[in-house]
């Protein structure tokens, strides 16, 4: 019998002092300014942190860039899809692909700055897009439905629920326009009217998702 509450004893303390060991990395980050909350809570949404990071030597030019992009994109064979802007981040360079035919937003690339190698976003891109997401199955909001179901969030729903997320993570900051993807939006984040980062909210709750594996802001391109 004391053996017994002995071992509950010890494996109730083990999860307190992981809890705090948690609880304390969250706050860490946050200070370091690397751990926005992601959609299902503190931390969540850096699971994806350093995915594709720069890991130094000689970077390539956004215009180096650009050219892997329209490379990639020419591999693909669909002559609907154009890349509509490429903006360049420390960690790597940033593509969106949009659909001429519709206008809507088809989905979003990364550029490895040391190779050049590209290869689709993680995070929203992936999880929440109904249309060329990677992981259909159920797991994720968004999950599950047609591309053709219409997003029961508006475009100035979705830089409302931006801007309160903003407003509570990272006071001083705004949003920019929403461009509108098969189940959510993307959208710039702003300070002093100058381009600092992005997010994406989901077509359907609403939730936000900070895209934590960016970096500063360095430039961009637009081709449309």
């Amino acid at each position: 019998m004391k053996k017994g509450l002995l071992i509950l004893a010890i494996a109730i303390a083990s999860v307190l002092v992981l809890g705090t060991i948690a609880a304390v990395a969250v706050a860490a980050s946050r200070q370091q300014g690397w751990a926005m909350p992601g959609p299902f809570g503190p931390g969540m949404g850096h699971m994806w942190g350093g995915y594709g990071g720069y890991q130094g030597g000689q970077p390539l030019s956004i215009e180096e860039a650009t050219k892997s992009v329209e490379a990639y994109m020419a591999s693909t064979g669909n002559p609907d899809l154009a890349v509509t802007e490429v903006m360049e981040f420390a960690y790597n360079f940033y593509a969106e692909v949009k659909e001429k035919s519709t206008g809507i937003h088809a989905f979003e690339l990364l550029v490895d700055k040391g190779t050049g190698r590209v290869y689709p976003e993680p995070g929203p891109n992936m999880m929440w897009n109904t249309k060329y997401g990677h992981m259909a199955g159920g797991m994720m909001p968004g999950f599950g439905r047609s591309p053709s179901e219409p997003m029961s969030v508006s475009e100035e729903g979705a830089r409302g629920y931006a801007q309160r997320y903003l407003d509570r993570y990272l006071p001083g900051t705004t949003v920019g326009e929403a461009d509108a993807f098969y189940g959510y939006y993307t959208l710039h984040t702003l300070k002093d009217g100058q381009v600092t980062g992005m997010l994406s909210v989901n077509g359907y709750s609403g939730q936000v998702w900070y895209h934590s594996w960016h970096g500063a802001f360095v430039r961009m391109v637009e081709l449309e």
